[in-house]
């Protein structure tokens, strides 16, 4: 559906260097990355508010790279909502129509019908400040989606947002993708909103695409150590890698460790806090990796607890609020974690 092809845009701050991504019809993709990685710009010059300095972009396989913005059938979310405040909020949805020269009873049919989904038909007849910051976002993704774009562009769409009218937003969102199968790129720093929405995740960082796949395989497969600490990873040890018997074992400079993943040589092997069992016991288990080592930190992240284990390295162990207050961890405690083979990723 939409294919980008070794495209670049240097903005002096801000900067796409070489970027190529293939986004198929009717997928959500995120895009995921640190502030000023080229998220925003990227999408902008999906967009045509910018043009490349170089490369290509296809819609359909069309190429659109010298295409007008008004000629490209994509609308876009930006997270500041940009609402016309003179505008009524069903002016502000029918817009679009009312540009197409639509007629006025059709246009009705089509805000009604999309206020309805987005659950703001209430507030037909109110103008943009007398809405909540949710309510103000609902609108302005009414308005992109109700001319039936070919592309959805979201920039930071829920980041404004109190956490529980993210939540719904979320859900709104997913519900409406699902409706309208509108390919749609999010860009976003969220990690819940790409594992959450997105079909496929691409991870940027100084304006490159540097890993893109399925959320799984970002959170549990990062393929460099930059993805591995974005997504919070946690558990990096380096090491050699030698493999015999099917099974990849890590020797660092304190510990080994065994990998499912079948890897060679210097390597990253990278676990995640919540694979990881503990215990003030030793465990009777299959997991292929045991150590026994003493609790040296403990920090409460609210609905999680972070443990941290000295068993010759360090390992950080994530719990559940409950599940550690049931098990009584306090620092200096004798403790035996483990993981299995499959929770270690090797690149």
């Amino acid at each position: 559906m939409i294919r980008i092809e070794n495209v670049s845009k240097d903005l002096g701050e801000f900067k796409l260097n070489d970027v190529t991504l293939h986004i198929n019809e009717g997928e959500y993709c995120i895009i995921l990355g640190p502030t000023g990685a080229g998220k925003t710009i990227l999408i902008e010059t999906i967009a045509g508010i910018y043009h490349p300095d170089c490369g290509e972009i296809f819609l359909g396989g069309i190429n659109v790279t010298d295409v007008s913005p008004k000629d490209r059938s994509i609308s876009m979310v930006y997270q500041d909502y940009m609402l016309f405040p003179h505008l009524t909020v069903e002016e502000n949805v029918g817009f679009g129509l009312r540009l197409k020269k639509i007629a006025k009873n059709d246009i009705k049919k089509e805000v009604n019908k999309i206020t309805d989904l987005l659950g703001v038909s209430h507030l037909l007849n109110r103008y943009p400040d007398t809405l909540s910051g949710g309510e103000k976002q609902r609108i302005a993704i009414a308005r992109a989606v109700i001319t039936k774009p070919k592309v959805l562009l979201l920039d930071e769409p829920l980041s404004a947002l109190d956490t529980r009218t993210t939540w719904r937003l979320q859900e709104e969102l997913k519900k409406m993708h699902r409706l309208t199968k509108t390919t749609t790129i999010h860009v976003t720093h969220s990690f819940e909103e790409a594992f959450s929405l997105g079909d496929r995740i691409a991870v940027m960082k100084d304006g490159k695409i540097i890993q893109v796949g399925v959320p799984d395989d970002i959170f549990r497969k990062p393929n460099s150590e930059f993805i591995a600490d974005f997504v919070g990873v946690e558990n990096i040890f380096r090491g050699k890698s030698v493999v015999h018997n099917d099974i990849s074992e890590v020797h660092t400079d304190e510990i080994c460790i065994v990998s499912s993943t079948l890897k060679s040589g210097d390597v990253a092997a990278s676990i995640r806090p919540e694979d990881i069992f503990i215990s003030k016991t030793e465990f009777e288990s299959s997991a292929r990796n045991s150590f026994v080592g003493k609790i040296i930190r403990i920090k409460s992240m609210g609905a999680l607890t972070k443990i941290e284990v000295d068993v010759g390295a360090p390992f950080v162990v994530a719990l559940t609020k409950q599940s550690f207050e049931n098990m009584e961890f306090v620092c200096g405690n004798r403790v035996y974690i483990a993981f299995k083979a499959s929770a270690v990723h090797l690149f």
